[in-house]
C-alpha cells in the first residue's frame, strides 16, 4: 500500500481547524513557511516526507510519528496535556498565571547571545473564555512580538545611530 498523501492533507487540515489555526499561525507555531503547510494540505503525491513534518506534529499536539502513521491510512496519536502542578519554587503570581487560561505557547530563548549563559522561558496563555478568533488573534500577536525579539540587537553588533 502506497501513501495517502490525501489523508494527511485532510487530517492536517481538520486538526489545524479543529484548534482555531489559519495556515499562517499554524507554520508559525510549527516554525516552517506557510507554503509548506499549504503544500502538504493540497494532498499532492511526493516522493518522500518532508522533514517540516515532524515540526508539523509537535504544533498540532501529535506524538512523533503520527504524520508517517497517518500517511500509511491510520490516524494520529495525541500528545497528552501534562498536568503536572508548577514548581513549587516560582512567585505565586507566576503560578497563578500558569493556571488560567489555556496554554497556547511556550519557548525556551537562549540568552547567550546577550553575554549570559541564562535561559528565559516564554509561556503565553489565553484568557480562559476566550474566543478561536481572540486564540488567533493571540498567536498571530505572539508571532509578531517573537519576530520583534529575534531582532534585538545583542550589543555585539556596531551601532549605526552613533556613525
Amino acid at each position: 500500500m502506497g501513501r495517502d498523501w490525501k489523508h494527511l492533507a485532510d487530517t492536517i487540515e481538520a486538526a489545524r481547524e479543529t484548534k482555531n489555526l489559519t495556515q499562517v499561525a499554524l507554520a508559525e507555531k510549527a516554525g516552517v513557511s506557510e507554503s509548506t503547510i499549504q503544500n502538504l494540505e493540497s494532498g499532492q503525491e511526493r516522493k518522500r516526507v518532508p522533514a517540516s513534518l515532524h515540526k508539523i506534529e509537535r504544533a498540532l499536539g501529535w506524538k512523533p510519528g503520527s504524520g508517517e502513521r497517518v500517511l500509511e491510512g491510520g490516524e494520529p496519536e495525541e500528545q497528552q496535556e501534562e498536568t503536572a502542578a508548577p514548581p513549587s519554587d516560582l512567585p505565586l503570581r507566576i503560578v497563578h498565571e500558569l493556571q488560567d487560561g489555556p496554554l497556547l505557547d511556550a519557548t525556551v530563548v537562549d540568552l547567550t547571545p546577550f553575554g549570559s549563559d541564562a535561559r528565559m522561558i516564554v509561556v503565553v496563555k489565553g484568557a480562559p473564555d476566550a474566543s478561536p478568533e481572540q486564540i488567533r488573534a493571540d498567536l498571530l500577536a505572539w508571532a509578531k512580538a517573537q519576530r520583534h525579539m529575534q531582532n534585538i540587537p545583542t550589543g555585539d553588533e556596531p551601532d549605526e545611530k552613533a556613525n
